[in-house]
């Protein structure tokens, strides 16, 4: 098939902040490089990666108007958009718990036999209506349901009964990541975490606890957290309490922390839950190896346990610690992991990730 007469919109919560926007821009590019002709609509105006494609943007329309009568005439935007490009496609990558308005999309704006959903947490109630009765029936009519893990596939189909799953896994750019890696030299011995820091949903309050009794401190091996959020100051507090201050070092969200991940001796993952977590395989493509829990959904997907990183039991500061010294005190272990990093995530490239969108989307 010519995929260069087939039309696709991404819907997208907006080009900013998470993975979940991330990986809508780099899905834009994805497609663009298989001949599709790419659209993007963005709920919110909040424009950072660099994307493929023609953008609507919703966001401008809700500065303006936010009211009822706004939200309302965005939705005949869109609805007009839509029918004036006719496309083969819409994928939808935003979260979904508004029961009305999603019903409403999903029947009367979305063509419900062309719409593709994503769903990129374990926490499914992010990408599901609020009603149970909607939320089970909302997307009967949807050819694919796409999940990304299989743990979250197994939990779509236990809760809400589809079964028009399927797994597809977020991919990597390798080569792009490499490039950005080596624009800077990073010196000194260090671990490194970067996301969110938002402790409730990614317990960096484990990680310092952990990192407090390891040997990590003595050896002088620094770590390293990159990222904003609203925890900052009550996770700088608590290294002040454990006297780390000297240890523990707070960068803010950086455009590129590519050259940390790859000078880092290993990375590390706490979360309480994920879907794919982007840390882990960003980390892997750099040869750095990883200390995860195994929390829902994505690290076992991705480590295997002493060949490419280390998984842990979640929520446990003991286990967690030891995984850190290992890492540091076991050579032959580390170098073992080191280089097999880069080839265990050979199934996650763009051009097999590519492959795999392609089928589904020429059918």
């Amino acid at each position: 098939m010519d995929t260069t007469k087939i039309k696709i919109a991404i819907l997208t919560q907006s080009l900013a902040n998470g993975g979940v926007e991330r990986f809508s821009a780099v899905l834009s590019k994805m497609l663009t490089n298989l001949g599709f002709q790419i659209h993007i609509i963005s709920v919110l105006d909040e424009i950072e990666y660099e994307f493929e494609g023609e953008l609507l943007n919703l966001g401008l329309l809700k500065k303006q108007d936010n009211s009822s009568f706004g939200r309302f005439n965005r939705m005949l935007v869109v609805k007009k958009y839509i029918r004036q490009h006719q496309f083969d496609w819409i994928i939808d990558t935003r979260i979904r718990t508004s029961s009305w308005s999603e019903w409403i999309l999903s029947r009367f704006i979305f063509p419900p036999k062309k719409t593709i959903y994503l769903v990129h947490s374990y926490k499914t109630e992010k990408y599901f209506p609020k009603n149970f009765f909607i939320a089970k029936n909302i997307y009967k009519k949807s050819p694919y349901i796409i999940t990304v893990s299989k743990e979250i596939e197994a939990e779509v189909r236990k809760k809400f009964g589809y079964q028009n799953t399927l797994t597809i896994y977020n991919p990597i750019d390798s080569i792009g990541i490499e490039n950005s890696a080596s624009e800077i030299s990073i010196s000194g011995k260090f671990i490194l975490a970067y996301g969110r820091i938002e402790d409730a949903v990614k317990n960096f309050s484990l990680l310092i606890e952990s990192y407090a009794q390891s040997d990590l401190p003595k050896n002088n091996i620094a770590l390293y957290i990159i990222g904003d959020g609203k925890d900052v100051d009550v996770l700088k507090e608590k290294v002040v309490e454990l006297q780390l201050k000297d240890f523990i070092f707070f960068n803010p969200k950086m455009a590129n922390p590519f050259p940390y991940v790859k000078s880092a001796i290993f990375t590390t993952l706490t979360s309480r839950n994920e879907g794919f977590p982007m840390v882990i395989i960003e980390s892997l493509a750099l040869g750095t190896p990883v200390i995860s829990v195994d929390c829902q959904s994505g690290p076992k997907e991705i480590i295997q346990n002493e060949y490419n990183g280390l998984l842990v039991e979640n929520h446990n500061i003991e286990a967690f610690t030891k995984a850190m010294n290992r890492m540091i005190l076991d050579q032959e272990l580390y170098a073992n992991m080191k280089s097999n990093a880069t080839s265990s995530i050979r199934n996650l490239t763009l051009e097999k990730i590519q492959a795999e969108w392609l089928r589904i989307l020429t059918v």
